[in-house]
């Protein structure tokens, strides 16, 4: 379990630190001007250039940028990278417009993103010391969010329908002299098991293990573990069938 205050603003808000230093400490995640000047090149270059030049830009230099990238992995425009030397990324995989990719966190925090993978437009991976896994095979649909103040791992094959929130953390909120902003973050991570789908609008909330070929209707709230092989609906998500 992660337990820690949430400290982004303040960073952000610190008086010692200057601009230049709090942008690459959010972004980059790197300090240096060698670092700041690669990361602007590379975005204001090809960032947002559309059409087939864009695409063949961004798949050659974006990789620069990254901790590692496979073979045929296709970046759309307006992807956002943060903190991108934390990120790898297997072969064959697509991360559609306007996607953001945040590793940003501890040195053991990152984004490692298997095989044949599809990320649909709009998707958000997120980290916050955290660590998320996607396992080969996956597809998530446009408007999805991962978010981890952990570990959250999706397994292989996974299919999730547009408009999913994975969320891996939580606010405590036991005290009322202060606002629960300032409370303290736990978090004890999500792990999703192989072959799942989930509908559209699913939401998973830290602490849950789904077990693996589970199906969760749509716009169910999973907020305790789920059984392997069963079919699951509601709010909050409830066995009715199992798949054998």
């Amino acid at each position: 379990m992660q337990n820690e205050p949430i400290g982004i603003q303040q960073d952000l808000n610190d008086p010692r630190v200057g601009k230049i230093a709090k942008y690459q400490k959010l972004v980059i995640g790197k300090t240096g001007l060698r670092a700041l000047f690669k990361y602007e090149f590379i975005i204001m270059l090809c960032g947002s250039m559309p059409g087939a030049l864009g695409l063949f830009l961004r798949s050659k230099l974006y990789p620069i940028l990254l901790g590692s990238v496979g073979r045929n992995v296709v970046f759309g425009m307006n992807v956002t990278l943060r903190h991108p030397e934390k990120i790898t990324i297997g072969d064959n995989v697509v991360i559609d417009d306007n996607c953001l990719l945040d590793a940003k966190g501890s040195e053991k925090s990152g984004i490692k993103i298997g095989s044949g993978i599809f990320l649909g437009r709009n998707t958000i991976v997120s980290c916050k010391d955290g660590t998320i896994e996607i396992g080969d095979g996956s597809n998530i649909g446009f408007n999805c969010e991962i978010f981890s103040a952990s570990r959250v791992v999706l397994g292989k094959n996974s299919l999730l329908a547009a408009y999913c929130y994975v969320v891996g953390g939580q606010h405590t909120f036991d005290r009322t002299d202060i606002s629960v902003l300032e409370q303290e973050r736990k978090s004890v991570g999500i792990t999703i098991d192989d072959n799942v789908w989930f509908g559209a609008g699913v939401k998973v909330m830290d602490g849950v293990h789904i077990g693996r070929d589970t199906v969760v209707g749509a716009a169910a709230l999973v907020r305790d573990d789920l059984p392997e092989f069963s079919i699951c609906v509601g709010i909050p998500a409830k066995v009715v069938k199992s798949r054998k």
